[in-house]
């Protein structure tokens, strides 16, 4: 088997090779972009060759920023795209691929790399961890009041004068450059979140509200009429489902949702991407009106280079930790100390005895801060080795908020 890069000439084989991978069709083009594989950057893509030359496999990765706790924005590789057919299955060809590709991300300096995993089971041999997870959210709108208790001591909000909200409803084609800006925004200061580079606004490559569906946009603009937050969404047999709710803080999310679960004519609405620990069920008069109906991993991480990685992040508790980190897939296991002091770490190699022992998978899982130490201790994943090893990594790896991933690629 050969594994060979891919130019722009090869990108209709890739397409169709990757489609008949997942068992669908290419879908046909419409005007204005759209199309998901028009994001691709075929310089970044590999194509697996079967011994008489024709394509059995798929992989690429897209050029990302990931913003990490502390407000810190790297680069990361957003790998994508990746099957092989049916006839080729388990003779280690996506193990090849994976392995191909690993070597390249570091050959050119990367050391994080992120994916969205079709299985769950799949990419954690290759040492990928979840580390971000969203929630769906049914409510009827019968029950669908908020009673939102204002907190002791705190400012009424600002109230709409008689003929203005702080809401308005466009249409997606609309506004295009003020989502682009707003989700901006939201994803420097949001941990866990990717950027969505301009290509892929400019050929509406991707999931609603990037692509070209129609869609109408409720727009939340601040007290000088700057957009500071958006939700996107559809109605359909009764149903109003919010695609992503873009805000820069709870407050406006709160009036976004508020004015989407006070929409008429629906039975119910439907929130697509809601983080785990967020607010707004606790909003709710009916404290059991939102049915979480769905809880699913969404962005997987994959350290590259443990000290970069580490070093890269912010840091909210000073404390040192030995992590004693396998990484199986690269055939490495290393040792490592982790110094925190302000807001800073510090990680060498070391032989002093380990705190933790974990697989690099577990620590892409902790990375973001979205998974406690001491979840994975007590599910058997790491090993802790004395009574305080898991508080304080606990304390350690804890972020300013909850990690969350919006971005389909």
């Amino acid at each position: 088997m050969e594994i060979r890069p891919t130019t722009d000439e090869d990108l209709d084989v890739f397409v169709d090779t990757v489609h008949a991978a997942f068992g669908r069709f290419p879908e046909t083009p419409v005007e204005g972009g759209g199309l998901w594989w028009s994001a691709l950057e075929m310089e970044r893509g590999m194509l697996a060759l079967a011994a008489d030359g024709r394509p059995v496999g798929t992989a690429a990765a897209h050029s990302f920023e990931l913003t990490l706790p502390g407000g810190v924005v790297v680069p990361a590789a957003g790998v994508t795209a990746v099957g092989v057919l049916p006839s080729h299955r388990r003779r280690g060809v996506v193990s090849a691929m994976m392995l191909h590709q690993l070597a390249e991300l570091r050959a050119r300096g990367e050391f994080l790399s992120v994916l969205l995993a079709s299985e769950a089971p799949i990419y954690g041999r290759f040492g990928y961890g979840p580390a971000t997870f969203t929630t769906r959210l049914k409510v009827p709108r019968h029950r669908a009041a908020l009673a939102v208790p204002r907190a002791r001591g705190a400012a009424p909000a600002p109230a709409a004068g008689p003929d203005h909200s702080p809401v308005e409803v466009l249409r997606r084609s609309e506004c295009g450059d003020l989502l682009e800006e707003v989700y901006d925004r939201y994803r420097r200061v949001q941990p866990g979140a990717l950027s969505r580079p301009h290509r892929w606004w400019a050929l509406r490559a991707g999931q609603p509200p990037v692509s070209p569906a129609p869609r109408y946009v409720a727009v939340h603009r601040d007290v000088h009429g700057v957009p500071d937050g958006y939700a996107s969404y559809s109605i359909d047999s009764g149903t109003l489902t919010v695609d992503e709710t873009i805000a820069t803080d709870d407050a406006v999310f709160t009036a976004l949702a508020r004015f989407v679960l006070g929409h008429d004519l629906v039975s119910h609405v439907v929130f697509k991407h809601v983080p785990p620990d967020h607010p707004l069920p606790w909003q709710f008069a009916d404290l059991r009106a939102g049915e979480v109906s769905g809880r699913t991993d969404w962005l997987w991480v994959r350290l590259l280079d443990v000290p970069r990685a580490l070093t890269a992040r912010g840091w909210f508790t000073d404390g040192e930790l030995v992590l004693d980190v396998d990484d199986p897939f690269l055939g490495r296991r290393d040792r490592y100390l982790l110094t925190v002091r302000d807001g800073r770490a510090d990680c060498v190699p070391t032989d002093r005895q380990p705190d933790l022992s974990l697989d690099i998978s577990d620590l892409g899982s902790v990375y973001l801060g979205g998974t406690t130490p001491s979840t994975l201790v007590r599910a058997g994943h790491i090993r802790a080795h004395h009574s305080g090893a898991a508080a304080l990594a606990d304390a350690l790896f804890r972020g300013e908020r909850s990690p969350h991933c919006l971005h389909w690629f």
